[in-house]
């Protein structure tokens, strides 16, 4: 015997000469799973991203989406005037920094999708509120969380309530247990929106949308 055979041979893992059950296995295994009882953060993290996905899909297939990311891309400093911040931040259509969340956190920039998701929802949007509360879950952020859905709720007791809020649980709950007809971002649109990311400065947050993303996905709401 060689020297490779002899320790070939020691490493060898010793067998029983024992048949083994099966279907005995299986039930130890059966049994070992019902014990272990899933972690409920990460449960309720996975169920906010899951519900974050769906509202943001939803936001990007409404009629009108993309006219308002129309309205955010026009710059007045790309029609030759001197911008100003404060005409700016007047001018910023809250819808359109929605939809323009909801489209980059589908796909791949959650960090610039809260940016403008907190332009919206500072504005008083609903929806953009209701997208932070989501993802601070997904982060396991609990106290910034309930402090998105505090100025959700807040909104319907100034008397803004007009069964929004319940209709986005409504669309969530039924395209998770159904499955969803709304189109996920198209790889053209996927590109427009790397485009622009690679052109973000140093804090790596996407900026305002330019006409070519507003082309596009014009395009991509007349295919449905």
């Amino acid at each position: 015997m060689t020297a490779l055979d002899t320790l070939l041979a020691d490493a060898a893992i010793p067998t029983s000469s024992r048949s083994f059950d099966v279907a005995a296995g299986l039930r130890r295994l059966a049994a070992d799973a019902a014990l272990t009882s899933p972690n409920p953060d990460l449960a309720r993290a996975a169920q906010a991203q899951q519900r974050l996905s769906v509202v943001s899909r939803w936001v990007l297939n409404e009629p009108g989406a993309a006219s308002h990311v129309d309205r955010l891309a026009e710059d007045p400093a790309q029609a030759g005037e001197e911008p100003d911040p404060v005409a700016a931040a007047e001018q910023l259509d809250i819808d359109g920094a929605l939809v323009f969340g909801c489209l980059l956190y589908l796909t791949g920039h959650p960090e610039s999708a809260e940016f403008w998701w907190k332009l919206a929802a500072g504005a008083g949007h609903r929806a953009a509120a209701y997208c932070l509360h989501l993802r601070h879950y997904e982060l396991g952020e609990d106290r910034e969380a309930q402090h998105w859905f505090h100025q959700l709720i807040q909104s319907m007791d100034d008397g803004a309530d007009d069964g929004f809020f319940e209709a986005l649980e409504v669309v969530a709950k039924y395209v998770g247990a159904n499955g969803s007809t709304a189109s996920a971002p198209t790889g053209c649109l996927e590109a427009e929106v790397e485009r622009l990311a690679s052109r973000a400065p140093g804090c790596g947050i996407v900026h305002r949308p330019d006409r070519r993303l507003a082309d596009r996905l014009h395009h991509f709401a007349s295919r449905r």
